[in-house]
């Protein structure tokens, strides 16, 4: 299937670890330009050491750039930065970044709940306001995947009730901005993954015998890669998906059987 993402240019946020990195190096892999956001100071080594692989292996180009995504302040200097790097326009955004507070809703205070709003929920939409402010003018369409979860649907019961209800809301922000955009030919879909074993879930997941122990609950057997995930957003960031928007895409091995 051809792709036709060669050239295009991508800004992933959340990307210095886990799922982001793992969509950046699938986009690379397929000839997209990638500029990989962070929040922390502490992850430039590991975002800077990310994007000299991609640059050597995938022969793109790929930069690095440290902001909160959350603060309205911070944005519209990562798309500067990224068409400077790339560039050119960013016509491909991943709203990848998270956090996921696993604390009981009877045990919470009000900054962790506000916390993971602003993180999950707030950045999405300070970046999909600046993609659309940006390329709307310049009439060059675009892609939004926004990154919610299996959690949206099928909600928590260990603590993480704050997290399904952010991912609840990436679900109706992206359904509802595509029908926004669409006349602009820009696209909004939105990915649910499962249970990925990355830093973020490492909380639940503590040793091989947890991992063995959920595997035996998922269909498939196993829990998912990270390039699984990155194989869906780089089909929606693509021409092969042509006729797809508004919509939400079930990468969860069945945990949603949607």
């Amino acid at each position: 299937m051809e792709l036709n993402l060669k050239g295009k240019n991508a800004i992933v946020t959340g990307a210095s670890r886990g799922l982001g990195e793992g969509i950046a190096r699938v986009l690379a892999r397929e000839g997209v330009n990638v500029l990989l956001n962070y929040a922390h100071e502490g992850s430039r080594e590991k975002a800077d050491g990310i994007v000299s692989a991609l640059v050597s292996s995938s022969g793109i180009r790929a930069g690095s750039f440290r902001a909160d995504v959350s603060k309205e302040e911070e944005v519209p200097p990562i798309f500067d930065e990224a068409e400077k790097v790339l560039g050119g326009a960013v016509t491909i955004l991943i709203n990848n970044a998270g956090i996921c507070p696993h604390v009981n809703i009877v045990d919470s205070d009000f900054k962790s709940w506000k916390d993971c709003m602003a993180t999950n929920v707030d950045s999405m939409f300070l970046m999909c306001r600046e993609f659309l402010r940006r390329n709307i003018p310049r009439a060059c369409g675009g892609r939004i995947i926004n990154i919610a979860s299996q959690a949206a649907f099928n909600g928590s019961k260990n603590g993480k009730t704050h997290y399904s209800a952010s991912k609840g809301a990436v679900v109706s922000f992206g359904i509802s901005l595509a029908k926004e955009a669409a006349k602009y030919n820009i696209f909004v879909n939105t990915v649910c993954p499962g249970m990925l074993l990355t830093e973020l879930t490492a909380v639940t997941l503590t040793d091989e015998e947890a991992v063995k122990k959920y595997n035996q609950n998922l269909l498939l057997g196993r829990l998912e890669e990270v390039a699984e995930v990155g194989e869906m957003v780089a089909f929606l960031a693509s021409d092969a998906a042509s006729y797809s928007t508004g919509a939400v895409f079930d990468v969860t091995g069945g945990m949603m059987s949607r």
